[in-house]
């Protein structure tokens, strides 16, 4: 992929981030140097977006750095000058001038502080000086920026330090650096964001600059660190010294993207579902625990997020949504409480010894969340005579299939959704083991289950079962939900010969070599591609569109059919596990993206970054040795 196409990441722990493309061409209104969490992980702002890099050698200057201009115009050779670039330990650009010299530039965020390092160093040349003018705004991440008489271009000044206050309510922004400092604010005008023309949104942005730093380059390296005017900052040799050797200890690649995604929130931790405009979802972020923490054994980590959000339960549910901005939490998630109870036991089992008063609140949760849906909650969210949990009314969509467009929900899925058993059957299992009044509920919920949801003819399982809430009413679409009933999960619900029916099917029309088709080929309303505006996404988000995340479970399964060998586990990584982490070097880079196309070449889509797309691949990793 071109270096447009390919973007790194440099997340703070905050909820905050830095994030660009190798060409250093901003696509995304969420590309930005400081971006910075004002309520972590939430209230996220762009503070400044980037910046134009030169050299002064006393003849013509020569670009370090390109910017893209509407409608499409690329202004600047700087990009043609990369030479190399990786992102180890942080992301590094060598840039070969056509005067022989060679510059190296690094860009590092510390997690736990929000602020950004950068430094450029002379490799190779004669002395030069280096100018830089950075770009800002001041605005949310999800907003646009354009030029206005209210910027407020004068900064105050001290030994080593500039502060910029764009506007009223905005915070401060530091700039710290014994470069010498020119005045001379302007507005850069229509900057063009390729990925937000592509997605039909508003793609056209000016940006304040207000000034150049030179440093020269021939007395020695060059180093800024940007950051909020009230963060502290500490020494940067320092900073380099310890990340390099903390980076260095993560035993992988995706054990590092891991620690991407593990936030501060309050007083404990959350999960960011996705950079760069995802915030921390219950869904995923108890879904991507069971990788992101307890199998990198980060199990600290999974302790604060598991009792974080275990004050949360209302009628037994968890929100679905902690939004930005403060308003309420939103409860609209038949799954996300159901994979809590996973995630509770599963950690309860990797630290047996954990204190008496912490397993009580969490066991409490679990047992408030398994009454609730007993008793019936929100959205019809109930349990049925046969055992099984019905859930849904008409205009919301509570499965993780969650696409909706104005009042169409696409995929609304009413009734008994085939995963949404497989959930609450392993909840109803884990939960009898330490409190047996469930246990009638379990046998009771699977035998209705295994009588129910089976489709002889097509050897396969139903969707949903009682659709739209009417009894026998089925949803015969061939969708991936069903392979949670083989794995994926702590209990297979399906064995023997169906489950291998089951895993066989689901490997004919789903598998892809990055994740699982959200539909098979061939059934109604299939999309082979994900693009075009808000409609057309969301329209395409669960009819054909694959998802990497979605490869977990059908390895799981995979091997189970297969009796869980060593034979098994070593073709799976072969057949399955080691094409996704192909992924690791195509889009978001050391991580694994949302979605990508139905159809080959399968094209990365969504969030470039995806936590429990990492999540899944991190667990498998583990799983099959």
């Amino acid at each position: 992929m071109s270096y447009d196409a390919r973007e790194w990441l440099e997340a703070d722990g905050l909820g905050g981030f830095a994030s660009g493309t190798v060409s250093g061409i901003r696509t995304r209104r969420y590309h930005a140097i400081l971006l910075a969490a004002t309520a972590p992980p939430s209230g996220r702002m762009v503070l400044v977006n980037g910046f134009e890099a030169w050299l002064e050698t006393g003849g013509p200057s020569v670009a370090l750095t390109s910017q893209r201009y509407a409608p499409d115009f690329v202004c600047q050779d700087g990009a043609e000058h990369i030479r190399e670039f990786s992102i180890d330990p942080w992301p590094r650009w060598i840039y070969a001038l056509p005067d022989g010299r060679e510059i190296e530039h690094c860009i590092l965020v510390q997690p736990g502080h929000s602020a950004t390092i950068l430094y450029w160093r002379l490799l190779k040349g004669s002395g030069c000086t280096l100018a830089m003018g950075p770009l800002m705004s001041g605005r949310d991440y999800h907003s646009m920026h354009h030029e206005n008489p209210a910027f407020n271009f004068t900064p105050e000044v001290s030994a080593g330090r500039l502060v910029f206050r764009p506007y009223r309510g905005v915070p401060g922004v530091a700039f710290h650096s014994h470069a010498e400092y020119e005045h001379r604010p302007d507005w850069y005008r229509n900057f063009m964001y390729t990925e937000e023309q592509a997605r039909g949104l508003d793609c056209v942005e000016d940006l304040a600059a207000p000034g150049v730093f030179r440093w020269d380059l021939g007395a020695g390296e060059a180093t800024m660190v940007i950051a909020p005017e009230s963060e502290a900052i500490g020494d940067v040799a320092t900073i380099r010294k310890e990340e390099t050797a903390r980076r260095a200890k993560f035993p992988s690649r995706l054990a590092r993207a891991a620690d991407s995604y593990i936030v501060k929130r309050h007083a404990g931790k959350t999960i960011i579902a996705g950079y760069p405009w995802f915030t921390d979802w219950g869904r995923d972020t108890f879904i991507s625990m069971r990788g992101l923490c307890i199998a990198n054994g980060r199990l600290d980590d999974a302790r604060a997020i598991l009792l974080e959000w275990a004050g949360a339960v209302s009628e037994g549910m968890l929100p679905n949504r902690f939004p930005d901005r403060g308003e309420a939490p939103e409860y609209n998630a038949v799954d996300a409480s159901l994979w809590y109870v996973i995630a509770v036991y599963e950690f309860l089992r990797a630290m047996p010894k954990l204190a008496d008063a912490e397993r009580r609140q969490l066991l409490a949760a679990v047992t408030a969340i398994l009454e609730g849906y007993s008793k019936g909650t929100r959205y019809r969210i109930h349990r049925d005579d046969d055992g099984l949990i019905a859930a849904g009314e008409p205009g919301v969509q509570l499965t993780w299939m969650d696409a909706k467009v104005g009042d169409w929900v696409v995929t609304p899925r009413i009734g008994k959704p085939v995963e949404i058993q497989a959930l609450w059957l392993n909840a109803l299992r884990l939960a009898g083991e330490t409190d047996a009044r469930w246990k009638p509920f379990y046998e009771r919920g699977k035998a209705a289950f295994l009588a129910r949801f089976w489709d002889e003819s097509r050897g396969c399982l139903y969707d949903v079962v009682d659709a739209d809430h009417v009894a026998g009413n089925v949803d015969r679409a061939f969708r991936p939900n069903q392979i949670f009933a083989v794995g994926g999960l702590p209990f297979a619900i399906i064995e023997g010969e169906r489950a291998r029916r089951i895993v066989d099917a689901v490997a004919a029309h789903l598998v892809t070599p990055i994740g699982l088709r959200s539909l098979a080929p061939g059934e109604p309303g299939y999309k082979p591609h994900y693009g075009g505006d808000g409609r057309e996404r969301d329209s395409a988000y669960h009819q054909g569109t694959v998802w990497p995340w979605l490869m977990g479970p059908f390895i799981e399964a995979w091997v189970r059919v297969r009796g869980g060998s060593a034979a098994a586990k070593t073709e799976a990584r072969r057949r399955f596990l080691a094409p996704m982490l192909e992924h690791l070097d195509i889009a978001g880079l050391g991580h694994l993206p949302e979605i990508a196309d139905a159809e080959s070449p399968h094209t990365p889509r969504g969030c470039p970054f995806q936590a429990w797309s990492v999540a899944e691949a991190q667990r498998l990793e583990r799983a099959l040795g």
